[in-house]
């Protein structure tokens, strides 16, 4: 594959190129499903290249799935016309922020092959999942899936950079729904995860780690019982947030605005433009004193773990929010220098060979406090404690946000008490933030993983972990009303 890598730089050499850069990627991906008993199994490798080159100071692009001398050459002359097109049309020159030509060989950490564990005893797995969780006929429909990816990846520049990477993620869940017949009610219940499950950058470790057979049975009892629970309280309250629901609130609210090219008007697909704009940077009160969140690509096992980014940048490790104070930014080389920095944080990534990298989320946690958990709930006299998130919605600056859980918990003189559904909490960003006084300690941390961000336009998929620990909030909203 270095041939063909060096066949194309020479190209982009000869056509005038500035800098150019090729990835060849083949990965796999395995995908087993069951929804009430029925299977569903799907195997598919994605192969191919794509060239990103700097001609007179534009970008130009384009891909390819076939991989041999002809194809390279091919594909290397029209993104060089694609960037001498582009050129035309340009405001100001692309700017690159130096890097080191790195060359390295890096490979996530695993134990078990996923793709060495048959099909047949994946499958079984989902199925005495299911068997348990259909075992009352009030579950309308049990649900299990496992989902393995491993991707090879070969970078190299016209820079000197030479990158060899391969990333194996797994990840997998089970829900149950339960429907009332008579009231129509209907509730669900899923285990474990963020969304659709937890993904990890593990082997077949993870799954067995999951035991999702053995929380089969919680999740059935707890869909059922949320049918007559009582509705969440309306009004404003002490809230505590499970790390599992803390993960998302950090990704839409603090992950999203992060993002400078969204920050600086050139994306606003899916999660729109952000309120946290370059002069709030390094002053701005975003969260209480205790509030610290890094963006970490080094962080072990997340799915957004990586030795360099797509424009060959190593790894890092740096405060977003330090001590409540807004301090940084998600950036890639080209637009570090518009907010006065000399690097990249290495944020840089595409989804596959067919697309032109840009700025995605790393793993971003909230990192966790000093309390245990039975504390925090003993220091409430009447609130409420939520987890896993069922739906949300906010603003397209990312401030006005409402969110709605599986499942709460009241907490009445320091004790959980009543289960209550639909449990719902509302705020605006920084005074929501603001409001964190107390957060748990490393030993109820946990790095959860979102496996489909969306982004872009033509849309590209990235996958990201968010680790968190339970946290209080101070007089929340909560409920519809």
């Amino acid at each position: 594959m270095r041939d063909y890598a060096r066949e194309a730089l020479d190209v982009l050499e000869k056509e005038g190129a500035s800098y150019g850069d090729i990835r060849i990627i083949d990965d796999i991906v395995e995908e087993i499903s069951i929804k009430n008993g029925v299977p569903s199994v799907s195997t598919h490798n994605r192969e191919g290249f794509g060239v990103r080159v700097i001609v007179d100071g534009a970008w130009g692009f384009s891909a390819s799935p076939n991989i041999n001398v002809d194809e390279i050459i091919r594909v290397a002359r029209t993104a060089c016309a694609v960037g001498k097109a582009s050129a035309r049309l340009k405001k100001e020159a692309v700017r690159l922020a130096p890097e080191h030509p790195n060359r390295d060989k890096w490979t996530s950490n695993y134990l078990i092959n996923p793709f060495s564990i048959p099909i047949d005893k994946k499958l079984e797995l989902l199925l005495s999942a299911d068997k348990i969780i259909r075992e009352d006929p009030r579950i309308a429909v049990s649900t299990g899936s496992l989902s393995f990816w491993k991707e090879h990846q070969l970078f190299m520049s016209t820079q000197g950079a030479d990158i060899e990477q391969t990333i194996i993620r797994s990840g997998g869940g089970i829900s149950a729904t339960a429907v009332d017949k008579e009231t129509g009610e209907i509730q669900t219940r899923s285990y474990p995860g963020v969304h659709n499950g937890q993904y990890i950058q593990m082997g077949w470790e993870a799954i067995e780690s999951f035991d999702l057979v053995g929380n089969a049975e919680r999740v059935r009892d707890e869909a059922i019982a949320l049918l007559s629970a009582e509705q969440c309280p309306q009004g404003e309250m002490d809230i505590i947030i499970g790390g599992e629901q803390l993960a998302l609130q950090i990704h839409e609210s603090l992950g999203h605005p992060t993002e400078l090219d969204r920050v600086l008007g050139m994306e606003a697909n899916y999660a729109g433009t952000s309120f946290l704009t370059t002069e709030k940077l390094g002053n701005f009160k975003y969260g209480s004193d205790i509030v610290n969140i890094v963006g970490d690509g080094t962080a072990p096992n997340g799915l957004a773990t990586i030795g360099y980014d797509d424009d060959g940048v190593r790894s890092k490790r740096w405060f977003l929010v330090k001590d409540g104070i807004f301090s940084g930014y998600l950036t890639n080389r080209e637009l570090a220098h518009i907010i006065g920095q000399t690097e990249s944080m290495g944020c840089n990534r595409a989804d596959g060979w067919w697309s032109l990298p840009m700025i995605r989320m790393t793993n971003i946690s909230l990192l966790p406090g000093d309390w245990e958990l039975q504390d925090l709930i003993s220091n409430i006299e009447n609130g409420i404690f939520v987890n896993t998130n069922k739906r949300w919605s906010i603003d397209q600056k990312r401030l006005n946000f409402q969110f709605t859980t599986e499942i709460g918990w009241l907490i009445e003189n320091g004790k959980l008490t009543k289960m209550v559904k639909n449990a719902t909490y509302q705020g605006i960003t920084p005074q929501f933030w603001g409001s964190c006084d107390a957060i748990c300690n490393e030993n109820h941390w946990t790095l959860w993983g979102v496996n489909n961000c969306g982004k872009g336009q033509p849309g590209q998929r990235a996958e990201m972990s968010h680790g968190a620990s339970p946290a209080r909030f101070r007089k929340i909203k909560v409920g519809l009303g």
